[in-house]
Formats: structure tokens, C-alpha cells, sequence
């Protein structure tokens, strides 16, 4: 085998390695569980989601209220602030099974559980 083939051979496994670690992201990617949340009259809906333990999360919250709120959680390491009508996307990094709690810090008797089984 002449060295330019073992060369040209280097490169064709190079490139289906990188090809395959894609292919692998792509799929880890789509893992990823979204939880639909809302907030209206100071109250989230549902208030006990549902998740799967050790997949990344995405909480899609929307506001329905007209005033702001801050959507807090110290076990979730979030702290973010909706404004009135708006939305946001919260990413949330693979969790244990357990409940997290979550609140509105503009009104901390607004909360809910985050259940991850």
C-alpha cells in the first residue's frame, strides 16, 4: 500500500468518525424534554409537571398576567424574569429523580414542583 493510500484511508476514517459523533449529538439533541408552563392570576399551570430524570429539560413558560414575573428555583439554579404577556425558554442540564421546587420571586406564594421520575 503506497503511502498516499494509507493517507487517503487516514482521512476517510477521520471523517466517518467525526460523521458518527454528529449523527451522536443529533441524537442527544432530540432527548431533550420540553415542559409546557404558564402564569396566570399568580398561579403556574400545571403546578406539578411531570419530567424524566437524566435528560436535559427546556420549560417554555409563558406569562398570561399582565405584570412581570421572575421565575426562581435555588434547587434548579434559575432565576429569570418574564415580563407581562412574554415568554421565555429556561434550559435546564439532566436531573435525578426528585421534586424541585420553583416559584415566582415577585410573588413567592406562587410556586409549583418540578417532578422528575
Amino acid at each position: 500500500m503506497s503511502r498516499n493510500d494509507k493517507i487517503m484511508r487516514g482521512i476517510a476514517a477521520a471523517a466517518f468518525c467525526l460523521a458518527a459523533m454528529s449523527a451522536g449529538g443529533a441524537a442527544c439533541a432530540q432527548q431533550r424534554t420540553t415542559i409546557p408552563l404558564t402564569l396566570k392570576d399568580h398561579r403556574f399551570e400545571p403546578a406539578e409537571p411531570h419530567a424524566p430524570s437524566g435528560q436535559p429539560l427546556t420549560i417554555v413558560l409563558k406569562n398570561l398576567d399582565p405584570t412581570p414575573a421572575e421565575f426562581e428555583s435555588k434547587t434548579l439554579r434559575v432565576e429569570k424574569v418574564v415580563v407581562g404577556g412574554g415568554q421565555i425558554t429556561i434550559n435546564i442540564r439532566p436531573l435525578a429523580a426528585g421534586r424541585y421546587r420553583f416559584f415566582d420571586d415577585f410573588h413567592e406564594e406562587t410556586q409549583g414542583f418540578l417532578v422528575v421520575e
